[in-house]
């Protein structure tokens, strides 16, 4: 196990992020640091969830992933690491880790956060490296702290659905302004059950027919795809629908405090429907 990936909502504009980099190269050396990314729209658990559940995938198993969202959600005395897929994931007890894993992790722990060790950012992290050294010394995951029975568990944003739609939610704007909208191409097609389908968004707006790339249609044409994560995907050939369209994503001020949904009901510049027709 030699690499660790950073995952973080901090952004690009400060010295944090080289600090935590600088810092890791020293508290492990040897290990190759991979950026996911920094760019997570502030406190927005489904966007981290997307691009987290995207990147993850194509990582070797036993690859450390580090993730620094959300991280002072609440006043707490330990911070989470769990294996999920072969993987190990750190991060806060914010509910994350569960939307990750879309339920429980195989195991998850307890790394307790000492009363002499800072509760900023770089206690959290200097916390995450020790267990990273730990892991690669041959310790066992369990070793490492309690076993967690009980820790913030909250759910993904799921698209409602009925015996002819599909209702979606947009959990992701991209740097070209296409719109993710948290349907798999799993869902899709076992709601669709073979029908012909519309694709409604802004009230008036419609696409019928699915296309395998954004040159399918002409330059300034949507269209709609299913992307390399297996998401929906609205877009514009070289253009931003996003902007034209109006549409929006999850915001921070939409997140509850309610366990089981944690979401406040969304607007229609920030849901997509698909009605399925014979």
């Amino acid at each position: 196990m030699s690499i660790i990936t950073l995952t973080s909502d901090i952004g690009l504009q400060d010295y944090l992020v080289g600090a935590i980099k600088g810092q890791l190269s020293q508290d492990c050396p040897g290990a190759q640091l991979v950026d996911v990314t920094h760019q997570i729209s502030p406190f927005n658990l489904p966007q981290a969830t997307y691009i987290c559940k995207g990147a993850f995938a194509h990582f070797a198993a036993g690859t450390f992933h580090i993730v620094l969202i959300n991280l002072f959600d609440r006043k707490a005395d330990h911070v989470l690491l769990a294996q999920h897929n072969g993987q190990y994931i750190a991060c806060a007890d914010n509910g994350l880790i569960t939307m990750i894993a879309e339920g429980l992790p195989g195991v998850v722990v307890k790394l307790p956060l000492e009363k002499d060790q800072p509760k900023d950012t770089f206690g959290i992290l200097k916390r995450f490296a020790q267990a990273f050294n730990d892991l690669k010394s041959g310790k066992k995951l369990t070793d490492l702290g309690e076993q967690a029975n009980e820790y913030v568990i909250k759910n993904n944003l799921q698209p409602m659905t009925g015996q002819d739609y599909i209702d979606g939610q947009i959990i992701h704007i991209d740097n070209f302004e296409n719109v993710v909208v948290n349907i798999t191409r799993k869902q899709f097609e076992e709601q669709r059950q073979g029908r012909k389908f519309s694709i409604f968004f802004r009230r008036d707006e419609v696409i019928s027919a699915l296309s395998e790339s954004y040159s399918d249609v002409p330059e300034g044409h949507k269209l709609a795809m299913f992307n390399a994560a297996g998401y929906l995907e609205i877009a514009i050939n070289k253009g931003n629908a996003a902007g034209l369209f109006g549409l929006q994503g999850f915001r921070r001020d939409q997140l509850t405090s309610q366990q089981n949904t944690g979401y406040q009901k969304l607007s229609f510049y920030q849901t997509v429907r698909v009605i399925f027709n014979e």
